[in-house]
């Protein structure tokens, strides 16, 4: 693991909340609510938090902030990104972004120098603390429906703008790391071979139902340029675990029929060897040598614990030997409790 990146998290795998969810991506949550949740991580035992101006347009950061600007700064890590600049206006975006929140913003998509460094002043000020530890150039990915012009172009400008900023702010101990944020492989190839990142965040891309990709063409590099991972969207935005939807994005109601038929597949080998698949899925994607941090989202306190509990129960290798029998995950994939299953 890279170096800086094991002195913010521990030499030990650590396990963080998402903040998507309480950003009112595909519920309600109430102030309240959110609080309750940010309480029992808490309590929990979970000292990572990852978030986003682009989270509700503002609302998961400054909920995430009214609960750890309590907190000592030291005994916690946290993550927000860059790349999204919102600006209040009485005609805003919120309604056609998020439309569960009520963010009074309007986004706009800068991945500058002066970008950057004004995405961080106005996330240090939802949050109420004073410093970030890692910083994610966020969404500068071919998935990205919103961008205004090709994710290229916009790459382009962070290769000369937001990624020697980022550089420049780690050195001078401004952060702690960064990378970029996204949930397609292109932009982390890139970024690993033209630029210096320590971590990025790996969102939809290491799951029980697809994993080959990263597992033989980013991690190997990955390892070349000693870049490690933040595993994101392990259950596939809620797939894995039964939700009506796949991954994010305008399509995630058109799920692909092979993606049906590999979750009910993943399933049958759960039910016969008595494993929950969710917690299977989430111990699948923390298993990578490159993977310093997992995140899940969660908007109830009763989410938080089973995610933790998650995390904590035992698998038997037989279980994972049968996947890669039946060919449901790669021969070559790491398992929890050793490298190669079988």
């Amino acid at each position: 693991m890279n170096s800086r990146v094991q002195q913010i998290f521990g030499p030990e795998f650590s396990f963080g909340i998402g903040g998507v969810p309480l950003g009112n991506e595909f519920e309600v949550v109430t102030d309240a609510g959110a609080q309750r949740t940010m309480e029992a991580s808490w309590e929990a035992g979970i000292r990572y938090y990852d978030v986003s101006p682009w989270y509700g347009l503002g609302e998961a950061e400054r909920r995430f902030g009214r609960f750890l600007h309590n907190q000592p700064r030291d005994s916690y890590v946290i993550s927000t990104k860059v790349g999204k600049l919102l600006m209040a206006s009485p005609d805003n975006d919120s309604n056609k972004l998020f439309p569960l929140g009520k963010s009074p913003n309007s986004v706009v998509f800068d991945y500058t120098s002066d970008g950057v460094q004004r995405s961080v002043e106005d996330s240090l000020q939802r949050l109420g603390i004073d410093r970030i530890d890692v910083l994610f150039v966020h969404d500068v990915s071919p998935d990205n429906g919103f961008l205004p012009r090709p994710w290229t172009e916009e790459f382009s400008t962070a290769l000369e703008g937001a990624f020697p900023a980022l550089c420049r702010m780690r050195d001078e101990g401004i952060i702690r790391a960064w990378g970029v944020g996204v949930n397609s492989p292109e932009p982390i190839l890139r970024v690993i071979r033209e630029s210096d990142p320590d971590v990025c965040l790996l969102a939809s891309q290491y799951s029980l139902v697809e994993h080959t990709n990263a597992l033989n063409n980013i991690f190997p590099l990955a390892r070349q340029h000693e870049v490690s991972f933040v595993m994101g969207s392990a259950l596939n935005a809620g797939f894995i675990s039964g939700s009506a939807r796949f991954n994010y994005g305008d399509s995630r109601w058109n799920i692909s029929q092979a993606h049906i038929a590999k979750r009910d597949r993943l399933r049958s080998v759960a039910q016969q060897f008595g494993v929950d698949l969710r917690t299977a899925a989430l111990q699948f994607a923390a298993a990578p040598d490159v993977a310093a941090a997992l995140i899940v989202g969660a908007h109830t306190e009763a989410q938080v614990l089973a995610n933790v509990s998650s995390m904590k129960d035992k698998i038997p290798a037989m279980f994972w030997e049968e996947l890669k029998r039946q060919g449901l995950i790669e021969e070559n994939a790491p398992v929890p409790g050793g490298d190669v299953a079988g």
